[in-house]
């Protein structure tokens, strides 16, 4: 109600000040939201794996068969000058290749959530999207993880020692895992139906794998294969995995050299640990920015 003054115009009474909107609380309150939202996230990815007893004895199946067929049927037929025991050279690849199964899957879970609804459902709560796909990424390497570890359980068949040194492979594959995750997510957050996603990574990651140094020496090779290698960051996954881990891996090949070499120069595993790195960074980027558009 308006009240006169005899010296001036009339005055208004102030009210109380406006609430402030639900989505602007505090910076502190806004990065706990997240931290939650990526634990929660990481729990239900971690959940789902290992509720799917199926899925992870099957996971393991391709990775088994390079192994222990084509890892012993090319250690007897190849002769010993030129071999020393092609099951730890073969190793480090195999390790690779359970990580990147489980870690692509996340990414196909998140087409399937879209087209469930699920994910709209995740999109108009009040939390940064940065989030959701960090929660997302940590479930899948935790997964793909998991999957490394019960393959580094059978280090003694391919004369790999329980060492200490098996702790940073394990660093090293919890690194990889979070990359192939990245990726996983970077193409489904562009590809939107799960028939194509399937496709696409399929055309991608195999050529990757064949091309990463698993099954032959990255280095002497000729032409265009030897610059595909080099070109491959999977390579340098590999070569990191191969020469961290205890035993003759990285012998096995006689006297050729099994790293990637750069006009002669050879990128030690701080490099090639740091390459990996900033290809999830990398992939984790293109995946926010392109989920921080409104769907």
């Amino acid at each position: 109600m308006a009240q006169t003054d005899v010296h001036g115009p009339p005055t208004t009474k102030a009210g109380p000040p406006a609430p402030a909107a639900p989505w602007a609380a505090a910076p502190d309150r806004a990065f706990t939201r997240d931290l939650r939202t990526v634990r929660v996230l990481w729990r239900r990815e971690t959940i789902r794996f290992g509720r799917n007893k199926l899925r992870i004895a099957m996971g393991l199946v391709t990775p088994l068969m390079f192994l222990l067929v084509l890892g012993t049927g090319l250690n007897s037929a190849l002769s010993e000058d030129s071999l020393r025991d092609f099951r730890a050279f073969l190793f480090p690849g195999v390790v690779l290749m359970s990580v990147q199964a489980p870690a692509i899957a996340v990414g196909a879970s998140i087409v399937w959530d879209r087209r469930s609804g699920f994910l709209r459902q995740m999109l108009v709560a009040p939390v940064r999207r940065s989030a959701i796909l960090v929660g997302t990424c940590l479930g899948g390497a935790t997964s793909g993880a998991a999957y490394g570890v019960l393959i580094l359980l059978l280090g003694p068949v391919a004369d790999v020692p329980y060492r200490p040194g098996l702790l940073l492979v394990l660093l090293q594959v919890v690194l990889v895992s979070f990359a192939f995750t990245a990726l996983g997510v970077a193409a489904a957050v562009c590809i939107r139906r799960p028939e194509t996603f399937q496709v696409a990574v399929s055309l991608c990651m195999m050529p990757l794998f064949f091309l990463s140094g698993a099954m032959f020496p990255a280095d002497g090779l000729p032409g265009w294969l030897g610059a595909a290698v080099r070109l491959n960051p999977l390579t340098y996954a590999v070569d990191a995995l191969r020469r961290t881990m205890p035993g003759d891996g990285s012998a096995a090949m006689g006297d050729r050299a099994a790293s990637p070499e750069w006009w002669g120069w050879t990128p030690p595993v701080l490099v090639e640990t740091g390459l990996i790195a900033a290809l999830a960074v990398l992939a984790l980027s293109v995946a926010t920015r392109r989920f921080s558009r409104v769907e």
